[in-house]
């Protein structure tokens, strides 16, 4: 008997279509909403009902547009129909208008995501389930597994100061949820008038990875290319939040970090000093083709997950922030443009939900005292989802 594969929630849907079927509905999805031969979920639904237009989050409909680059509406080439950006140029283009919701039944949202915060794409689920609660409008999400699993937390709160489109959602940086558990728990706490309806993935369980699955990986986004990658974000990517290159312009984004002044043989003996859980750093150079450094040949790393079930990818991506910090003061600078539409709050505060984390880098604060605090709102947070999950923490028994 071959290995089992798990039916998303868009596929079951699409075999049984009763909740939209000869409704008026819109679809909220991009490039890597498809069942597992590879059709686009707007494709796939558009038979069931009068599929009215298409709503797409940062990246566009085909994840063709890079980090915070504004995208423009289009048309779907094969059925013609109107395709919305809920990524323009200002916040205020981040959920659905009352215009485009007007006349739709129902809003069809099958958004894939990788498990993090900072993945803007569940935080385009919360603006679009206030949107359509005012509306009146219903929400039917195709649930998808988390790629991360379902088990591992890592993380800490958002102070309010630091609300922002990547941190939006009540929760850990690395949550360990999916995207229908998130909006049961967005609906509880922030949208209870919506009338949301999820639609589960059938056989996946909290423990399984994305290429457990059986599932095809397809990119959510043009930086996030492979599970690998996707692994080590909830910690590579508060490197943005830095004059420190993550690798985008490269074959390997988020898994390299640089600049022209590292020295990555340096770093990397710190970085492996410390014996950081289920990862190895590597010295490499590297020369972005665009983003941070373009042109220039950067000194750094590579990250090298070795036992992904004990990594601990946020814990340490600050601690290869305080070592560049540590080794290269002078050089090294915390962003200073604004970041999701907000200017007045440093990046790294925005990511990470406090300023704590930043005390920690510049040598401010405790490292160890900032983890016990995580875990312990993790254990808060684990008490606090029990009552939105959806899926076992392992197979039923025959």
């Amino acid at each position: 008997m071959g290995p089992v594969r798990v039916r998303t929630g868009l596929e079951r849907l699409r075999d049984d279509p009763a909740l939209i079927a000869g409704r008026r509905f819109a679809v909220l999805a991009n490039q890597a909403s498809v069942t597992a031969d590879l059709v686009p979920a707007w494709r796939t639904l558009a038979g069931a009902g009068q599929l009215v237009r298409i709503f797409a989050p940062e990246h566009g409909l085909w994840g063709v547009a890079q980090d915070m680059e504004a995208v423009a509406a289009e048309s779907e080439p094969v059925l013609g129909v109107p395709v919305v950006s809920l990524y323009g140029g200002s916040a205020a283009t981040l959920a659905p208008s009352a215009e485009h919701l007007d006349g739709l039944d129902a809003l069809v949202v099958d958004l894939p995501d990788v498990g993090c915060r900072y993945y803007t794409f569940a935080a385009t689920l919360a603006y679009a389930l206030g949107a359509c609660a005012a509306a009146g409008v219903e929400v039917v999400v195709c649930d998808r597994p988390n790629p991360l699993g379902g088990a591992e937390l890592e993380g800490g709160p958002v102070e309010e100061r630091c609300r922002s489109f990547v941190s939006q959602l009540p929760v850990p940086v690395r949550h360990g949820m999916t995207v229908g558990e998130l909006a049961l728990l967005l609906k509880a706490g922030h949208h209870a008038d919506v009338a949301l309806t999820v639609v589960t993935c059938e056989g996946w369980t909290r423990e399984q990875w994305w290429d457990e699955t059986h599932l095809p990986w397809v990119a959510p986004s043009p930086n996030m290319p492979s599970l690998l990658t996707a692994t080590v974000y909830p910690g590579a990517c508060l490197v943005e939040a830095t004059n420190l290159s993550e690798g985008r312009g490269t074959t390997r984004p988020f898994q390299l970090v640089g600049a022209p002044w590292v020295d990555g043989d340096r770093l990397a003996d710190r970085l492996n000093g410390f014996a950081p859980p289920g990862v190895v750093f590597r010295a490499t150079r590297f020369r972005p083709a665009f983003g941070k450094h373009a042109g220039e040949v950067c000194g750094g790393v590579e990250w090298h997950v070795t036992d992904r079930s004990l990594a601990r990818p946020l814990e340490t991506g600050v601690r290869l922030l305080a070592e560049v910090c540590d080794l290269w003061a002078a050089e090294f600078a915390w962003r200073d443009e604004a970041y999701e539409f907000v200017a007045d709050v440093p990046a790294i505060d925005l990511l990470t939900g406090s300023t704590q984390a930043r005390e920690v880098i510049e040598g401010r604060g405790c490292a160890e005292d900032l983890f016990a605090a995580w875990a312990a709102y993790c254990e808060r947070f684990l008490e606090k989802r029990a009552g939105y999950l959806l899926y076992p923490t392992q197979a039923p028994r025959a």
